[in-house]
């Protein structure tokens, strides 16, 4: 048994191929962290295990006080119960904190990386002394976050906040959630990097995104494309601005819906259209009824890819003294 009288929590941030692990301070410092192999089609036991032995590594010697988890959604935050995540196949209704409990004997909870994140954010970085904060994390997908005076909005089921499947074109292509049009599918990594070979396949155009992948359109990624804008490219600059003209709308419903009063933007994507994000500033009262959506600050999230270890200890924050 670990014994719980120290002032830091352990995060523990689950992802389809790796766990990252890190005991947090009061202040949302991470102190030390690690990264190991997720087991994510095996068994469940060798799924929890190899969470374990991820906790092991950093609690070894140390006094943690509790341990929060992020994990892929759909889960129950109530429970600590991982439904059926798809990219996590080895767990299906696994009751993840128990068992963490069981092992630890110590206190433990579970929520989804972009509800943790959002609250991470919230008490320690980039929306810190807002009252009513949306988040969003854009990379290879789209996850957001929604916390009010603090505490993660859940609603009555626990499956609120799936902003990255709200739809701005109800004809538009078919995301992987079923639905047609959903920012995710129109604004994500792979929405840049299929919107890039389309432009590149068409008329014949030079731009270093084609040198950087030795003229193999197919190879085309986001991330690509992100290094050739911050060369100077005018196409990569034309491609994220296409990025902006969906993202802005669907901006507009969040705030027309909700009335933040911060939006947070993390991700590796978030990070290409940081340059963009007075744009988004500008555009935004032309799509929104709220006459004052052009106060809402706009920011860069201060976690970036340590934010699932953040996000865990965020959920038991209160833990510290």
């Amino acid at each position: 048994m670990i014994e719980e009288t120290s002032d830091v929590i352990l995060g523990v941030d689950v992802g389809g191929t790796k766990i990252a692990v890190g005991l947090v301070d009061r202040d949302g410092t991470i102190l030390t962290q690690t990264r190991t192999p997720m087991i994510g089609n095996g068994t469940p036991e060798a799924g929890l295990q190899a969470v374990i032995s991820a906790i092991d590594s950093v609690v070894w010697g140390n006094k943690v006080r509790s341990i929060g988890i992020c994990a892929p959604g759909p889960l129950d935050p109530e429970t600590g119960v991982v439904l059926n995540p798809p990219n996590l196949p080895c767990w299906r209704n696994f009751p993840l904190a128990m068992k963490v409990a069981d092992k630890f004997h110590m206190r433990v909870k579970v929520d989804n990386d972009a509800n943790a994140a959002a609250l991470a954010e919230t008490r320690w970085g980039a929306a810190r002394g807002y009252r009513y904060v949306f988040y969003a994390t854009i990379g290879t997908g789209i996850g957001t976050g929604i916390v009010f005076d603090g505490r993660i909005y859940h609603g009555s089921t626990g499956s609120a906040g799936e902003g990255g499947h709200v739809s701005i074109d109800y004809r538009g292509p078919l995301c992987s959630c079923g639905k047609r049009g959903c920012i995710e599918i129109l604004a994500a990594g792979p929405a840049i990097a299929a919107r890039a070979r389309t432009k590149l396949g068409g008329a014949p155009s030079r731009s270093l995104i084609l040198d950087l992948v030795n003229g193999d359109v197919a190879a085309v990624t986001s991330e690509l494309v992100g290094q050739a804008y911050a060369a100077g490219d005018p196409l990569a600059r034309q491609i994220l601005l296409d990025t902006v003209e969906v993202l802005t709308p669907w901006l507009g419903n969040i705030v027309d819906l909700l009335d933040p009063d911060v939006l947070v933007m993390g991700g590796g994507v978030a990070a290409m259209l940081k340059p963009f994000f007075d744009d988004i500033k500008k555009r935004l009262p032309a799509w929104c009824v709220n006459p004052r959506a052009a106060e809402i600050p706009l920011v860069m999230a201060h976690y970036g890819a340590d934010a699932g270890i953040a996000g865990g200890a965020a959920l038991l924050s209160e833990d510290l003294p």
